[in-house]
């Protein structure tokens, strides 16, 4: 089958153009999960990964809660008869294989991480599913959240870290964190050349940020790490604002990703106006 040739290559498998509109959608995903739930109502979709449950939205988690959930295994998706599975590209290697062994035909999603590539992987997705116009919409959105997030900007350039007590998780330049930062106001101060910045609570306290960003979990739950980030020396920083984020939802590269620089824009902006500069 040309399809299993093509993925078993490592490039993009397409649904076959006389295999019409794909009414049986499945996600081995959570990011691709995100955006199945934006593009095509839920009566298409036959499984999306038990991580929509406790990321993304409030609506996305209600839809995702009433569809059927997987934890990544082939037995998951064949029972599921799908006619259509996408999948990233650095997960559930095994079960991708697997399926394309089953004939089943699939589209592996890359992860962007600029909005170029959420425009690029957007459309590609929105062909397959055969959602093109929505697709456009969802970008159109995309377009006028970046713009709001211009407008709201506050006046002083924010100097923030993403850091939630892990010395080696911090997001740096080539991240999807770093764009929402600059398209908010806020200048990275992790934003090495490549590659993750490495800050422990020292390194923290010499940078002097404005805002620290402390990323949650799956459900807003905070891990054991994130308890370094309590520490007092952060607290006794003199105007030091502290942020929690969704560190799931903020590393999907999709349209919705530019509402969370048009939140944060209008967080910093609010910050520095009134109720107390970060």
């Amino acid at each position: 089958m040309p399809c299993l040739r093509v993925l078993i290559l490592g490039v993009f498998c397409w649904v076959p153009a006389f295999a019409g509109t794909p009414q049986r959608i499945a996600s081995l995903n959570f990011c691709t999960d995100q955006l199945l739930l934006a593009l095509v109502p839920p009566g298409r979709i036959v499984s999306l990964t038990w991580l929509a449950r406790l990321d993304g939205s409030d609506a996305e988690r209600v839809l995702a809660a009433r569809l059927p959930a997987n934890r990544g295994s082939s037995e998951e998706v064949l029972a599921a008869q799908p006619d259509l599975v996408l999948a990233g590209r650095y997960t559930t290697s095994t079960t991708r294989a697997l399926l394309a062994r089953a004939g089943i035909p699939m589209l592996v999603v890359d992860a962007v991480q600029d909005w170029d590539g959420i425009r690029r992987v957007t459309r590609e997705v929105a062909a397959a599913v055969g959602e093109t116009a929505r697709g456009e919409a969802l970008l159109a959105q995309m377009d006028e959240d970046l713009a709001a997030a211009a407008s709201l900007r506050p006046s002083q350039v924010v100097r923030a870290i993403g850091w939630s007590g892990a010395a080696l998780d911090v997001p740096g330049a080539d991240t999807l964190f770093n764009q929402i930062l600059r398209a908010a106001g806020a200048v990275n101060l992790a934003a090495r050349p490549s590659g993750a910045g490495d800050f422990d609570l020292e390194q923290v306290v010499r940078a002097k940020p404005d805002l620290l960003l402390r990323g949650t979990g799956h459900a807003g739950e905070r891990s054991l790490r994130t308890t370094v980030a309590d520490h007092p020396v952060l607290g006794a920083l003199p105007g030091l604002a502290v942020i929690e984020y969704p560190e799931g939802a903020w590393a999907c590269g999709v349209p919705a990703a530019a509402r969370h620089a048009r939140d944060l824009a209008a967080e910093l902006a609010r910050m520095q106006s009134g109720a107390g500069e970060p």
